[in-house]
């Protein structure tokens, strides 16, 4: 069985990678089937799972994300013939919080795979960097990394960058670029490190079962067909291009059942299949790279059609929608209480998540048939990617006390949903009245290299689909006109240079300030300056930290009084902070006054506003608020003598009574009397 396994040890951070291949290649499949699992055992930082069973299950967001970053460096260093399964499965052993498992994992996956004996053209490595205090930082530690700016993983071989993903607050793009060059540094000497030990213990690489097409069906179809093939993918409108695709496909199967009778033509089916594709993919590439032409027509440094709307949905707290070409998203933003948060049950630091963005991407945006599964693995990284853009502009807690989540739904699909989905999500909190300090766009730029292998290159600007699949990269950036907040990198060559990556950001930058200017301001020039109607609306407050459990009351008895009586909801923070939501002011007034009642401190010589609750023959009781009651003895209720006290008050009449004490028991006396004498004195 081929296979490779390490043990990776970064501090005490212990990660534990093992690789397997098939051994023979798996029937009627035209790709390579690596599959990457990043497990995250909760024994590895002393946790037990807050499941129902206490075992781990399907792995959270975060471990799919992580799966994802160790495939994508590794998938295109495979050989582009090779069907046989591959499995990597990185399993935390351990996690010191300093020392990141993410990095270890995707060092480990490299190293088991070039001790193998499985085809793999590593070593990759790969790093973290931070930018703190105006430095960038290699591994930042735990502290370094909650006060940095940028949360950056960098992948690569000893020769070039590949894979760049990265969360960042504005960061400028010549920092960036600083940023994935130092990373590189240290991927060199990781990547030698592999090496050393790959020549002192790696196995011989085995011999397995090429899926390269027949050259001479390619060459059959490319002489009978390649001007045909040529013009066809140039329909500017998808749909068109599509049947152009699906119309020259019956012709060739045609040709060659004519030609070589039903039977023989049946057995070249794989052959002719992938000729077809590597024919389509030939001539888009040519046309781009010879011509510079596009097959939609487009200048290689031009943007598709842009077109957006807000407040399309009714009753929603936000909503808008973002279209470029035949690619639209819809993005609806929901505001929720503080509450609502989203809790993490993972091996990291992070624990809740107030900002939430989830991605959709249903069959029918492409055209297709079949019923929804839930959320993939792609689903989860665009939006993923989508909530990295927009977390750096978002309010503080403390400025806008909500939870906050954003759903793209991708109604079209022709390229870059995930880039659209940043942009109308932008668009969507703007109009939910979510103060975001910045609007964010998000585009991408594409590739094409020198089919003789030359380091010379065609770069595209906002990519549609047929450029991405036939393409060499899909390099995503979103940010403002400050700077950048989130990277997404996907490549399919061994590697992308130093000058690519510096003209990546450059065509981007250029791009988001012109969809941002010409296009999503002109629709929605700032955040709306209050919330939906229908978006709960919130008082806030505080009160001492010693009175949080006199507002709750024995068993919670006060609060859902209070929530009872006003049909309000509330959170309380363990720091005093409390926030009160409400669909109706009138109700948040109320219960903010029975929770200042309830909080404030009855202090001696104070004047406060009572409610009489019962009277008897020596006086009347008086609740001040929050359950405290006072005794107003009846000598005190008048300078006047009072035969009975029911002559003066009545039960739930209103009025100012003095304090005049609060014995050891914490009895309170009370004095209207002395009110009155007080002022006369004055």
């Amino acid at each position: 069985m081929p296979i490779g396994s390490v043990l990776v040890k970064y501090g005490d951070t212990t990660v534990m990678v093992n690789v397997t291949a098939s051994k023979e290649p798996r029937d009627g499949i035209d790709f390579f089937p690596l599959s990457v699992d990043f497990e995250e055992k909760l024994y590895s930082v002393g946790k037990i799972p807050g499941s129902f069973s206490k075992r781990e299950g399907k792995p959270a967001d975060k471990a799919i994300l992580t799966s994802r970053a160790i495939d994508r460096p590794l998938r295109p260093l495979f050989p582009k013939d090779f069907r046989n399964d591959v499995c990597v499965v990185a399993t935390v052993l351990s996690v010191e919080q300093d020392n990141s498992p993410e990095v270890c994992a995707m060092i480990g996956a490299s190293a088991a795979l070039s001790i193998s004996d499985i085809p793999f053209g590593g070593p990759t490595a790969a790093v973290n960097v931070g930018y703190v205090d105006n430095k960038i930082v290699i591994n930042p530690t735990l502290e370094q990394r909650q006060n940095s700016r940028l949360k950056l993983t960098v992948a690569g071989t000893k020769d070039k960058i590949a894979m760049i993903e990265a969360g960042a607050d504005e960061i400028p793009d010549d920092i960036m670029l600083d940023a994935i060059k130092e990373a590189h540094k240290e991927i060199q000497k990781v990547c030698d490190f592999i090496s050393k030990i790959k020549e002192e213990i790696g196995k011989e690489k085995f011999e397995y079962k090429s899926f390269e097409v027949d050259k001479d069906v390619y060459n059959e179809i490319e002489e009978n067909f390649k001007q045909r093939m040529y013009q066809d993918v140039q329909a500017v409108d998808k749909e068109i291009r599509d049947e152009n695709i699906d119309k020259i496909t019956q012709d060739i199967i045609e040709y060659f059942t004519n030609k070589y009778g039903e039977e023989k033509a049946q057995e070249m089916q794989s052959d002719i299949s992938t000729s077809i594709h590597d024919l389509e993919k030939k001539c888009v590439r040519e046309m781009i790279y010879n011509e510079h032409k596009r097959p939609d027509g487009r200048k290689i440094d031009e943007i598709r059609p842009l077109s957006c709307e807000v407040n399309l949905i009714p009753r929603v707290h936000g909503s808008a929608l973002f279209t470029r070409g035949q690619t639209q998203v819809l993005s609806i933003t929901t505001l929720g209480m503080a509450s609502e948060t989203q809790v993490l049950d993972g091996i990291d630091e992070e624990t809740e998540k107030r900002y939430m963005h989830q991605y959709n991407f249903p069959s029918y945006s492409v055209g297709e048939a079949r019923p929804s599964r839930g959320p993939g693995r792609r689903e989860v990284g665009h939006g993923a990617l989508a909530e990295k853009a927009l977390v750096p502009v978002l309010p503080s807690v403390d400025e806008f006390p909500y939870a906050i989540r954003v759903v793209s739904e991708v109604l079209s699909s022709n390229g870059s949903t995930s880039q659209a989905s940043i942009c109308g999500s932008t668009l969507s909190l703007m109009d939910a009245g979510v103060p975001i300090k910045r609007p964010v766009a998000g585009i991408s730029t594409g590739l094409v290299t020198d089919p003789n292998g030359t380091d010379d290159y065609v770069m595209l600007t906002d990519i549609q689909g047929i450029e991405d699949f036939f393409g060499d990269m899909d390099f995503k950036v979103g940010g403002t006109k400050e700077g950048i907040t989130a990277i997404q990198v996907d490549i399919k060559v061994d590697g992308l240079s130093y000058k690519i990556i510096e003209e990546a950001f450059e065509r981007t930058k250029k791009a988001r300030q012109y969809i941002l200017d010409e296009i999503m301001l002109k629709q929605i020039s700032k955040p709306r300056q209050e919330v939906s109607k229908y978006a709960p609306k919130i008082t806030n407050t505080s009160i001492k930290v010693d009175k949080i459990k006199d507002v709750i009351g024995p068993g919670g008895k006060m609060i859902n009084k209070i929530i009872d009586q006003t049909g309000v909801k509330i959170d309380i923070e363990e720091d005093g902070r409390v926030f009160i939501y409400s669909q109706e002011a009138e109700n948040a007034t109320k219960a903010l006054k029975m929770i200042e009642d309830i909080a404030k401190d009855i202090e001696v010589n104070e004047i406060y506003e009572g409610t009489v609750t019962k009277i008897a023959a020596f006086g009347a009781f008086i609740e001040l608020g929050g359950g405290k009651e006072g005794l107003l003895h009846i000598s005190k209720i008048s300078k006047e003598r009072i035969k009975n006290v029911e002559d003066v008050l009545k039960v739930g009449q209103t009025v100012k009574v003095k304090v005049l004490a609060i014995d050891n028991e914490g009895k309170i006396s009370l004095s209207i009397k002395d009110i009155e004498e007080t002022k006369t004195e004055e």
